[in-house]
């Protein structure tokens, strides 16, 4: 997930020894030598840590614990990302239970997957165009695109709401301001 961050970031601030023809250092793109040696030991060392941390036992830990109880009759060796890492405490946001905690996990792997989408997007784009994502991207170049799409999201936003995120299927309504401006508008046909 920190890689579609670090992908336009890197292509922004980078120096131009580390990129290639402006681009991020990829699969696709190619690397120099400086970007290799870096990958490379960034792989060795994703891969140590890996390969210390697999099978491990987490029980003594609070997360382990919690996890131990979650998963008695179905795992033993712990869950995926159980690393004993939760500095903010958004482990438990969802709920403070097996289903809470579940939910949690399942709303990083989603998160996952939507990050490895948006990568292989980037590598994608920068592979057929020959450019760097920084250039092809609406966020990074100057447009009128942008302004007119957050107008439009602002005007959408003040006369529609969303349902109870908790209800089912979630629905979207006219807002307060909806209603009003739609009591206004008849008001104003029936006089003219």
């Amino acid at each position: 997930m920190l890689a579609v961050v670090g992908w336009p970031i890197s292509e922004l601030v980078a120096p131009d020894f580390m990129l290639q023809d402006g681009r991020a250092p990829s699969v696709l793109n190619g690397f120099n030598p400086i970007s290799a040696a870096s990958v490379f030991g960034m792989f060795a060392a994703i891969g140590l840590f890996e390969s210390a941390t697999a099978l491990r036992r987490t029980w003594d830990t609070p997360i382990g614990r919690k996890h131990s109880k979650d998963m008695a009759k179905i795992w033993g060796e712990g869950v995926a990302g159980d690393y004993n890492f939760d500095p903010m405490g958004m482990y438990s946001m969802l709920g403070d239970d097996a289903d809470g905690r579940k939910a949690m996990r399942q709303v990083e792997i989603t998160q996952g997957r939507y990050a490895m989408l948006g990568i292989t997007t980037f590598a994608a784009l920068e592979a057929l165009t020959g450019k760097p994502i920084v250039e092809n991207n609406i966020f990074f170049t100057p447009n009128i695109f942008l302004p007119i799409l957050t107008c439009a999201y602002l005007y959408f936003s003040t006369l529609y709401e969303f349902s109870s995120l908790s209800e089912y299927p979630i629905k979207i309504q006219k807002s307060k301001l909806g209603l009003e401006l739609d009591d206004w508008l008849e008001r104003r046909a029936e006089s003219n």
